[in-house]
């Protein structure tokens, strides 16, 4: 979702310092102060009631939460990376995960649970969870923390003047555009924002339709699928109707904040957006709720459903691989205790399974209940958010074509197969 540094050549020739000076480890531990970063100013709260939860425990141990905005997140672990310097622990996202790990940046946590249980990571998280805290070469490089899932916003009250019935899990694409079209023409307000994005747009469309973007082994692009020309051309096509702004519109206002202007009626967002948008527009409580994704009435393959799940670890450097204070911190964000800490403060949806519930109780201290369960709901038919390690060279020539196809410049099926060139080229370069 955001551009993204590139690191290769940097950071091989910084994995060999880190292989020289690893034994030393960090001097954290002898400070007496971990330093812990991160990219979310909504989630401040929640890593600090896990660092003060982890203080209480450990008197002699402070831990300091660090944030910034996302792209300056990781302008300066870049930089810390280069300098030898990385905090003690930092999220890691999977845009970047593959990027560091396979380059020595990150400790090695594969054997972080040993002393308590040889299964510990299977036993509590996902396959999904652990994947995005692996390395190409299989090792859990990040201890997961947690999971999310994509959802359909809506605002009740335009359907209300509208006529139109509330989003439900009946809806299929065809609700989406017929309840779009009816709220343009009672309201004057834009129905459902097709925004160009990837994990907040057409990836969804794609795999509900049977498509899609990578196949299996990672070894190609699927751009050039019936399935997946099919999902494109019909999210593309949202656009050419009056109710649905255009891209250049979205370039100077993001669906999120054009809904809670209240010019518009529906957009996709992701769960980790909503404790946020409940605190920062209270005067919006009781007017929105949440569905989930409308169905493909007619998939090429399976049954019409699919959400994308990403998820975050925390992870640390290579050189705190026998850093036992920093190991011990990372063990106690991966319990029960410390992942409960972050669904009841709201965060985010523990990555540990079977406290799903714990962030949608954080919502009972609005007198407004949002449907927020839809999002848990969903984890049944959730599906991996797309990467690879040539993911860094190809998503923003992406991003760049599928502009060209909303201005005109390209057309779809042109565009399409640009897309398909682009994402195999950067997958055979990296195979080298």
């Amino acid at each position: 979702m955001k551009k993204f540094v590139r690191l290769t050549a940097l950071l091989l020739a910084v994995a060999m310092t880190l292989a020289l000076t690893a034994c030393g480890g960090s001097d954290a531990g002898s400070s007496g102060t971990l330093t812990m970063q991160i990219w979310d100013t909504a989630q401040r709260d929640g890593m600090q009631a896990l660092a003060d939860a982890y203080h209480e425990k450990n008197p002699d141990i402070t831990v300091e939460i660090q944030v910034t905005s996302w792209d300056e997140y990781w302008t300066k672990l870049e930089a810390a990376a280069t300098s030898n310097t990385l905090p003690d622990v930092f999220w890691m996202h999977t845009n970047y995960i593959l990027q560091y790990a396979d380059n020595g940046m990150l400790a090695d946590l594969t054997d972080l649970y040993s002393g308590e249980s040889a299964t510990y990571y299977t036993d509590h998280f996902s396959d999904v969870s652990l994947s995005n805290a692996s390395g190409s070469d299989g090792k859990i490089y990040g201890v997961p923390k947690d999971k999310d899932t994509v959802g359909l916003v809506y605002n009740k009250e335009m359907f209300d003047a509208a006529g139109v019935a509330y989003p439900d899990e009946t809806w299929t694409w065809d609700d989406l555009v017929n309840a779009s079209a009816t709220i343009y023409e009672k309201t004057g307000k834009y129905g459902y924002m097709a925004y160009a994005d990837d994990q907040l747009g057409y990836w969804n469309f794609v795999y509900q339709n049977g498509g899609y973007i990578l196949n299996e082994d990672k070894t190609a692009a699927g751009f050039d699928q019936p399935a997946t020309i099919e999902a494109m051309k019909f999210y593309i096509g949202l656009q050419s109707n009056d109710w649905c702004p255009t891209q250049t519109y979205f370039a100077e206002t993001a669906p999120g904040n054009a809904f809670f202007s209240q010019q518009g009626a529906m957009f996709l967002e992701g769960n980790w957006n909503l404790m946020s948008e409940m605190k920062n527009y209270p005067d919006m409580q009781g007017k929105w709720d949440v569905a989930v994704l409308p169905a493909c009435p007619d998939p090429e393959s399976g049954d019409g459903r699919a959400t994308i799940s990403n998820g975050l670890c925390y992870a640390t450097s290579a050189k705190n691989q026998d850093n036992e204070v920093v190991l011990d911190f990372l063990r106690f964000l991966g319990s029960e205790e410390g992942q409960r800490i972050q669904g009841e403060s709201g965060a985010a949806i523990p990555a540990y399974n079977g406290l799903e519930d714990t962030w949608c109780s954080a919502f009972d201290q609005f007198d407004y209940k949002l449907n927020v369960g839809v999002f848990i709901d969903m984890f049944d038919y959730s599906v991996q958010s797309v990467n690879d390690k040539s993911r860094p060279n190809w998503k923003s020539k992406v991003s760049d074509e599928l502009l060209k196809i909303y201005g005109g410049t390209v057309d779809v099926d042109t565009g399409l197969a640009n897309i398909n060139t682009i994402i195999n080229d950067a997958i055979a370069e990296a195979a080298g």
